[in-house]
């Protein structure tokens, strides 16, 4: 018997390569080429293509194009269409990831119900045929989901649950029920008969998935695809994947907490980089309506160390409290830590500050936390890992109402920070009454209760601290 071809493909890109190699020569990920059976080529797949090209392979002029707005379909849960950029769109294809446990079964479970129950509520015309929701199941039995189902609480709904891992027998599923909306948990446990290789491999996730989103475009089923992740936290299968949906959603949090961030890092009908935060409840997650006060420690005093940001995640400004601890360090090397925060952009300021300000770090640790679980990746949050820096070296509290934002510069200049009217006015709204801001962010109106500090240089952002002091 001929022993099959194979060829090693890489994880992250999809990239082919004849023999074992430690790095990638496409993408240059190390240690992601996989031994994998080639699968010969199917006609039908030529003829679907060939069929679809016939319909769509037509110019057209730009300008003879109209635009149109996508309707919203809201799911219920107002944190969850907020990432979503205002709720489901038809035909769109949204990935979610997650560590196992997180809640992403849980959401999803919540937002089909809801559906359900809103267009049971609603009522149905006489030409609608239409399924609400349809509920595919790889990893559960059909009476799992129902437990779970019964342990959130959840209203009895026309929701439909398939316990399936067969794509071709989904697909025809799908097609006969032509639901609005549907969720595949997961994509990594779905094969197709066609393809030889196991589930989860390479070859499975990309085929599975680029069947289910035609699926999507053709029929105007709105899909949600639930990914597993690897142990560095991306999203497993091949990078392809990310390219092949329209929106890539990350549900974020320790599972030891009760607070879950939600976080969309591609959305091609919304914005990007907008947050979700929800709390896990005994009946399930809930939205936080107010989340900057998740990220605000309550000290019944002013500790050292502490400085209150103004971050902006996506259209919505939050304030997330910065945390540093300065200490005389007992080894030649002394140590930097960023937990939450750019761990390059520590190293950064600790000598902007000696060369800059005259404050000498050398030989001190030096950790740096944002308090509740949050990742801050924007360069506004500078300012406030400096002043928490230096109100710990000096072992002395900030000031009780104070909430700074701005980007430091290698030359020592302050530079502004993208809405900084909106920071302002929801930290004014929050009680805060004391801001230290870049120049160019200063209010061209006074806004009440808050007064405004400008600064243009880190020696001068000092400066302005101690006379708050």
């Amino acid at each position: 018997m001929a022993r099959a071809k194979t060829a090693f493909v890489c994880t992250e890109c999809g990239a082919q390569a004849v023999r074992w190699q430690g790095q990638c020569p496409q993408c240059q990920a190390w240690n992601t080429l996989v031994e994998t059976v080639l699968e010969p080529a199917t006609s039908s797949a030529g003829n679907r293509f060939a069929a679809l090209a016939g319909d769509t392979a037509r110019l057209r002029p730009l300008s003879a194009l109209q635009p149109k707005e996508e309707p919203r379909q809201p799911t219920g849960l107002d944190e969850f269409d907020r990432v979503l950029g205002g709720g489901l769109v038809s035909g769109g294809v949204v990935l979610i990831g997650g560590d196992p446990g997180i809640g992403k079964s849980t959401l999803l479970l919540q937002a089909l119900s809801n559906l359900a129950t809103l267009q049971q509520g609603a009522g149905a015309g006489a030409e609608e045929v239409r399924t609400t929701a349809v509920y595919v199941s790889g990893e559960e039995s059909g009476e799992q989901v129902a437990l779970r189902a019964q342990r959130l609480q959840l209203p009895a709904t026309p929701l439909q649950m398939l316990a399936e891992i067969n794509l071709e027998r989904i697909l025809h599923t799908l097609r006969e029920a032509r639901p609005r909306v549907a969720v595949i948990d997961s994509i990594q446990t779905v094969y197709s008969e066609t393809l030889q290789s196991a589930p989860g491999s390479v070859a499975q996730v990309r085929e599975c998935a680029a069947q289910l989103t035609r699926f999507a475009k053709q029929s105007g089923t709105c899909l949600i695809l639930v990914g597993h992740v690897t142990k560095d936290g991306a999203l497993a299968g091949p990078r392809v994947l990310e390219h092949i949906v329209d929106t890539v959603l990350y549900f974020e949090g320790d599972t030891h907490s009760s607070f879950r961030l939600i976080r969309a890092f591609k959305n091609r009908f919304g914005a990007v980089n907008e947050l979700g935060v929800f709390a896990m409840t005994e009946r399930g997650l809930r939205g936080v309506s107010n989340p900057s006060a998740i990220f605000l420690s309550q000290h019944s005093q002013q500790v050292p160390g502490s400085c209150v940001l103004i971050t902006q995640e996506g259209t919505r400004p939050l304030l997330v409290e910065v945390q540093a601890l300065v200490d005389a360090s007992q080894s030649p090397n002394p140590r930097r830590l960023s937990v939450g925060l750019e761990q390059t952009r520590l190293a950064m300021l600790l000598a902007v500050m000696h060369r800059h300000a005259g404050i000498v770090c050398f030989d001190q640790d030096v950790f740096v936390n944002a308090v509740g679980g949050v990742k801050i990746t924007e360069p506004a949050a500078d300012l406030a890992i400096l002043f928490a820096i230096v109100s710990s070296l000096r072992d002395r509290p900030l000031r009780r109402g104070l909430a700074v934002f701005g980007e430091v510069g290698l030359a020592g200049e302050i530079r502004p920070a993208p809405r900084g009217q909106e920071r302002l006015k929801e930290a004014a709204k929050l009680g805060f009454d004391a801001a230290i801001v870049p120049r160019a962010n200063a209010p061209k109106q006074a806004i009440d209760g808050l007064r405004v500090i400008a600064v243009e240089r880190v020696d001068e952002a000092l400066e302005a601290l101690r006379e708050l002091e």
